[in-house]
């Protein structure tokens, strides 16, 4: 039986990582359960650095971005000899599950602690949304409202010049932030990760929307 869980947050940070935090702690701590929560994540989990939770642990998180529990790269956790500090740590202070809330890093992470037996369940945490069968990851809308927020503003400048203007965005390997922007932005064009355009598709593109007005270039 479970009696105390642990909470990290891994990776890249991203909006909604505190809420997922507080949400997760509170209810455990409504179960009867105690939560221990890990600072800097699998980095934390190695070098012990963990603290018992209680409920003022997550009061005044909700408002704040990133993560209150601080996050931190480790790709030395994939080694054997490092995973086994941090599985000794967890049997130091009894916790006997390990919520990870991160991305596609975090989640292989936390797969191979549990085929070393440590119970885990993760959080997909990643403005990315590139975490299999899960439809919106923690950040993704927020990132995505930022980005067409952010494009508002940069019409009117493109607007007013006559301009064309490229647009770079996150998302890593995975095209989501990129599509879902353009579509909610009314993107001439968007080029993706899954469907890479050459510089000449482009150009080409925009010439022939350009001679047949079927874009907002002029």
């Amino acid at each position: 039986m479970i009696k105390k869980i642990g909470i990290l947050t891994s990776g890249g940070d991203s909006p909604g990582m505190n809420n997922a935090i507080r949400a997760v702690g509170r209810a455990a701590l409504s179960a009867g359960l105690e939560v221990a929560v890990i600072k800097d994540g699998y980095k934390g989990l190695v070098e012990n650095n963990i603290e018992l939770a209680t409920s003022i642990t997550f009061s005044d998180v909700l408002s704040n971005g990133g993560t209150f529990l601080r996050s931190a790269r480790l790709p030395e956790f994939l080694r054997p000899e490092v995973r086994a500090k941090g599985i000794t740590n967890l049997k130091k202070h009894n916790i006997d599950a390990l919520v990870v809330i991160g991305g596609d890093g975090s989640y292989m992470g936390a797969l191979r602690l549990t085929e070393e037996g440590v119970n885990c369940i993760g959080l997909p945490g990643t403005i990315d949304n590139d975490i299999a069968s899960t439809d919106y990851t923690i950040g993704f809308d927020t990132a995505l409202n930022t980005i067409v927020e952010a494009v508002d503003r940069i019409r009117d400048t493109s607007r007013s010049h006559s301009r064309c203007t490229i647009i770079e965005v996150m998302g890593r390997h995975c095209g989501d932030l990129a599509i879902h922007a353009s579509i909610a932005s009314g993107a001439d064009i968007v080029s993706v990760p899954e469907k890479i355009l050459t510089e000449e598709q482009i150009i080409d593109f925009l010439n022939t929307n350009k001679q047949s007005q079927k874009s907002t270039l002029r």
